[in-house]
């Protein structure tokens, strides 16, 4: 199932729906760590919803770690039932981010990918950061759209970060951001060779494994984006 932080209204509430009555369901039966779940289709009857409702429900709590599903053996609940209680409560209370939220997240993230990326970086990655600004400037200094090369232009930092979490949160924040990207208000203004220069002094740092030099270039890189969604 694919996990997205910004499913529509109807689908959120579907999916909380069947959320609740797995845990009421865990709950009633007073399950504890280890314990194994119904199978999807006795729950898919008894809450009278489709099976894929129910998987997709699974899915989005295996996520979250609170159950796991093991082979040949069904799903069964990986922690304690109150931790279980108290994190269902929080995943069924969370709102849809907002662009800014999103980019907040996004920039904090990333000051600390690229320390670690200027620490740990291999000539592989750098090959491929190296890769994917040229396909940036490609795109940006013929005047065409170039924010998917920009995103993965950042990618390719958060993979020489060696920190496999944080590529994931990555790849979890990057299409939302796609998708709500205010680009006239974020961009207007922008200089093609000044947004050229930012993303090379941020390869360059990296190279060098300049880790100082590397948080400060990506700090000015998102000087704007930062006065943006503070205003």
């Amino acid at each position: 199932m694919k996990i997205s932080l910004i499913d529509n209204n109807v689908r959120r509430t579907l999916q909380n729906d069947v959320i609740c009555k797995i845990r009421d369901l865990i709950n009633a039966k007073n399950l504890e760590r280890g314990d194994k779940l119904p199978s999807e289709r006795i729950m898919s009857e008894k809450f009278d919803v489709k099976r894929n409702h129910i998987r997709e429900a699974i899915r989005k709590l295996e996520f979250y770690g609170v159950l796991k599903s093991m082979s040949q053996s069904g799903t069964i609940l990986a922690i304690g039932l109150t931790g279980f209680n108290g994190i269902v409560d929080e995943i069924v209370s969370l709102d849809t981010p907002s662009f800014n939220e999103l980019v907040e997240t996004r920039i904090s993230l990333e000051l600390k990918i690229v320390r670690l990326a200027a620490k740990r970086r291999t000539e592989t990655d750098l090959n491929k950061i190296k890769e994917a600004l040229n396909a940036f400037k490609d795109k940006i200094s013929v005047g065409e759209d170039y924010l998917e090369e920009d995103l993965l232009f950042h990618l390719a930092i958060a993979k020489a970060s060696k920190n496999s979490t944080m590529v994931s949160l990555m790849l979890l924040l990057t299409p939302p951001i796609l998708s709500t990207y205010e680009r006239d208000a974020v961009c207007e203004g922008d200089k093609v060779i000044s947004e050229i220069a930012k993303h090379e002094n941020i390869y360059l740092a990296i190279e060098s494994k300049d880790v100082e030099q590397a948080t400060k270039m990506m700090n000015e890189h998102f000087y704007k984006l930062t006065k943006h969604i503070e205003n």
